[in-house]
């Protein structure tokens, strides 16, 4: 497998260009991140996972976890590594300062986790889910939960877990049937009074078991007794692995355990568990937030999980392209078509092989632009910008849904440029394949984020926030009239949906609709990038910005504006046969 170098230079003009660093470090919150900060941090990020988590990658997907006895086991090097991540503070880039965190913007913590995961997806997921944790209780917590949890969590001496389904619940979050009893004064000696006895199974619990952390402190969804039937009764749970002293310091372990680990296609470094809570009736957790509002504070943290795992799809893409790259420049095979020499050229030279190479660089840059486009919406949301954060909430579909999507394709193309050698997997080609293809599965489906988009997003405001975007676009876009057509065929649909379309119709079209929107807003940006490119802006990227630029807007647009019949054609021709009919 071709080591991961991180792709810096495109990384700090995305975050200048489309997340618009600059305009944000004017902010007293964000004061800190200063052209040198984020240089130092993008760039140490970037050798730290090139040195640490991108040599592991290989042995994680051969070897992967293993549960032992009860306890999970990672491959030889990924318990150093994690130590290293800790103690040099990666964790901690956008946690409040009061718990140990930086404070620096959600921009910049995403980088971190692009440049880990484009090295280690597998590995990545283990902090990434940390962040959940840690934005659950810092906006739902009790001031002790916070005391108490939030520094070993901001630090990454302890993880943390999300824990929504189940197996007879899938994505219907609201059948789930795990319970939470309250505990009274009689029981446990008075110990744990006031807390809760949870019961109850978890599947597709990532990183729920392992031994990298001191702890792990799982969120669990429940129902209490006498709760609303569906997702109005559910309440949100902190269930530690290891119960806490009075001092802080760790005591037994609490009543939870991983029965098994799910045998995946791919991230197999990740221990994807089944976790079981109060097999002995002992499970002990905590209530976060107010009862029967568990939903609402998990979505706390959906919107930044749902960008991190968007971020995925730019991670693999970069791994697929630096590795498909190299062995096109290696890799000599006849010679150029045309050419009077007949000596034989490296597959780079010939004009199929160019084509996908810059369809992968031009996707993989085109993605990041988005990627970093929405986390700049999403961090001046949080310095009050309503209009910002409600134009960073319509962009987490397009970038998760879209972003994931075309990992998936970024990889195959790679594969195809290994040509016999991307299927065998002694090129480490088919992992990246295989590993890109949860991203479209886990943090709600792409087809849940494309309904997301045309129900409760393109809702906003009247559909004004929307509206406001693609007008963006299109005046932006002026001297580019593919660009152009596309946002203003964005906003007719748009409009069509709201006001016209029946339910059915809306979600039919939704996922071409959703992948219309992502192709115009992320065309956009990669024009701003040209742009400055072109301005004098990363001289690094002279010669190549300009043509993944004139790509991406001379190939993937067009593309695109043809999905506008699959977006506008309804749902008749779905139901026009009976579902014994269609699946007989």
């Amino acid at each position: 497998m071709t080591p991961y170098t991180a792709p810096t230079q495109d990384q700090l003009l995305a975050i200048t260009v489309n997340a618009g660093i600059g305009e944000l470090a004017q902010s007293e919150r964000f004061a800190a991140a200063e052209e040198d900060m984020v240089e130092a941090i993008v760039q140490g990020v970037g050798d730290f996972a090139a040195g640490e988590f991108a040599p592991l990658n290989r042995i994680g997907d051969l070897e992967g976890a293993k549960l032992e006895n009860g306890v999970v086991r990672l491959p030889e090097g990924y318990e150093a590594a994690y130590r290293e991540y800790v103690e040099q503070g990666w964790n901690a880039i956008a946690s409040p300062e009061e718990f140990g965190g930086q404070a620096l913007p959600f921009t910049l913590a995403c980088n971190v986790i692009e440049n880990l995961g484009a090295a280690n997806m597998a590995f990545t997921l283990l902090p990434m889910l940390s962040v959940g944790a840690i934005e659950a209780i810092e906006h739902h917590g009790s001031d002790a939960q916070k005391a108490a949890y939030m520094p070993k969590l901001v630090s990454g001496e302890w993880s943390g877990t999300m824990n929504l389904t189940e197996p007879q619940a899938g994505s219907d979050v609201g059948a789930l049937r795990s319970t939470a009893t309250p505990i009274d004064a009689s029981q446990f000696g008075g110990d744990h009074a006031g807390k809760y006895l949870i019961k109850g199974q978890k599947i597709y619990i990532t990183w729920g078991e392992h031994e990298l952390a001191k702890n792990i402190v799982h969120l669990v969804l429940a129902r209490l007794p006498g709760a609303p039937e569906g997702s109005r009764g559910i309440s949100l749970f902190l269930v530690p692995k290891y119960h806490l002293k009075d001092d802080g310091s760790l005591g037994g372990r609490n009543d939870l355990r991983c029965v098994s680990l799910e045998h995946k296609l791919g991230i197999n470094a990740s221990p994807t568990c089944v976790m079981s809570y109060g097999d002995n009736d002992e499970c002990i957790g905590e209530l976060i937030g107010a009862e029967n509002r568990g939903l609402a504070a998990m979505f706390t943290m959906m919107n930044n999980a749902r960008i991190n795992v968007g971020s995925q799809g730019v991670q693999i893409a970069e791994r697929a392209t630096q590795q498909a790259a190299h062995y096109a420049k290696e890799r000599v095979q006849s010679s150029r078509a045309g050419s009077p020499d007949r000596t034989p050229v490296a597959i780079a030279e010939h004009p199929d092989v160019r084509r996908m190479l810059l369809r992968m660089k031009s996707l993989t840059e085109a993605m990041r632009a988005l990627l970093y486009y929405t986390t700049g919406q999403s961090d001046r949301g949080t310095l009050g910008d309503e209009g910002a954060g409600q134009r960073g909430e319509v962009l987490v579909p397009m970038i998760k849904a879209w972003g994931t999507d075309t990992g998936i394709d970024v990889t195959s193309i790679g594969v195809q440029i290994h040509g016999g050698m991307g299927f065998v997997e002694e090129t480490g080609a088919a992992q990246h394949y295989r590993d890109a293809r949860i991203a479209p599965i886990y943090e709600g489906t792409n087809g849940i984020q494309a309904a997301d988009l045309v129900t409760r997003k393109l809702g906003f405001e009247n559909g004004e926030v929307y509206a406001a975007l693609m007008a963006d676009i299109i005046r932006g876009a002026a001297e580019e009239p593919a660009l152009r057509a596309l946002a203003e065929e964005c906003a007719e649909i748009a409009i069509w949906m709201r006001d016209d379309a029946s339910l059915d119709d809306r979600l039919a079209g939704s996922v071409p609709f959703c992948t219309m929107s992502a192709v115009a807003v992320a065309g956009w940006q990669m024009l701003l990038q040209k742009r400055a490119v072109d301005a004098g802006s990363a001289p690094a990227l002279a010669a190549t910005k300009p043509v993944t630029a004139r790509y991406f807007l001379d190939h993937v647009v067009p593309e695109a504006a043809g999905l506008k019949a699959a977006a506008t054609s309804g749902a008749a021709l779905f139901y026009s046969v009976t579902t014994e009919q269609l699946t007989g």
